[in-house]
C-alpha cells in the first residue's frame, strides 16, 4: 500500500513537470508537424540520459550538479543549442517550400539533422533546469524508491520516464493532426512560435549561465 501511494504521488509530481513549458515541448510540437511519433523519438531521447542519471543521483551525482561551474557549463552548452535550433528553425521556413503530399501539408524543414531521438538527448543534458530538478526534486522522489526497495525504485523510474513519453506524444500527435486540419499557414505559425519559444529560452539559460559567472568571477 505504501509503495502504491508512493507511486501515485509520483505520476503528480511527474506531470506537473512534464507539463511545464519547456525546450522539449516547442521541440515536440515542432517536429510534430512533420512526425506523429517525434514526441515518442524525443522521449526515448529523453531517456538516454535520464536512466543513467537517475542511478548516478543516487550514487551521489547530486553534490557534482550543484558545483556554479557545472551549472554555467551546462547553461551555456543548452543554450547555444537551443539558438542554433531556432535559427534551423526559421532558416529552414524561409528556404523551404511548403507543399502538400498525399492531401496533406508537410514541413519539409530540418530541425536538427540527426532528428528527434538526438534533439531529445542534447535537450534533456543541455537544460540546466532539467538536471537542477533530479538533484532536489528528482533525489527525493528516487531516494525513498530506494528506501521502498530495489523493483520500487525500477518501477518509479519507469512510470516516471511514461510520463514524459506519453505527453510528449500526445504534443507531436496534435501537432501532427493540427497541421493537416490548418493547412500550411497554420503550420507557419506554429513553428515560427516553436522557434521563439525555443530562442527565449536558450538567451534564458545563456543569462543565468553568464550571471553566475560574473557573481563567481
Amino acid at each position: 500500500m505504501e509503495l502504491f501511494f508512493f507511486l501515485i504521488t509520483a505520476v503528480g509530481v511527474s506531470f506537473s513537470g512534464v507539463m511545464s513549458p519547456g525546450p522539449m515541448t516547442a521541440a515536440a510540437i515542432a517536429m510534430g508537424t512533420n512526425n506523429r511519433f517525434a514526441g515518442a523519438l524525443i522521449a526515448i531521447g529523453h531517456a538516454i540520459i535520464e536512466f543513467p542519471l537517475m542511478i548516478l543521483i543516487i550514487l551521489g551525482l547530486d553534490k557534482l550538479l550543484s558545483s556554479s561551474y557545472i551549472k554555467i557549463f551546462i547553461g551555456l552548452t543548452g543554450g547555444v543549442f537551443l539558438l542554433f535550433m531556432a535559427i534551423k528553425m526559421l532558416s529552414g521556413l524561409k528556404n523551404e517550400a511548403l507543399r502538400p503530399r498525399s492531401g496533406r501539408a508537410v514541413q519539409d524543414v530540418k530541425i536538427t539533422r540527426s532528428g528527434p531521438i538526438a534533439a531529445g538527448i542534447v535537450l534533456s543534458g543541455g537544460n540546466p533546469y532539467f538536471l537542477l530538478w533530479w538533484a532536489t526534486v528528482g533525489l527525493t522522489l528516487a531516494t525513498t524508491a530506494t528506501g521502498l526497495g530495489i523493483w520500487a525504485f525500477v518501477l518509479f523510474a519507469i512510470i516516471h520516464w511514461l510520463c514524459d513519453f506519453v505527453w510528449l506524444q500526445i504534443l507531436s500527435w496534435a501537432s501532427f493532426k493540427g497541421t493537416g486540419l490548418f493547412g500550411p499557414r497554420s503550420q507557419r505559425i506554429v513553428l515560427r512560435f516553436c522557434s521563439v519559444a525555443l530562442i527565449g529560452f536558450g538567451a534564458f539559460f545563456i543569462y543565468n549561465a553568464t550571471n553566475t559567472l560574473i557573481n563567481l568571477l
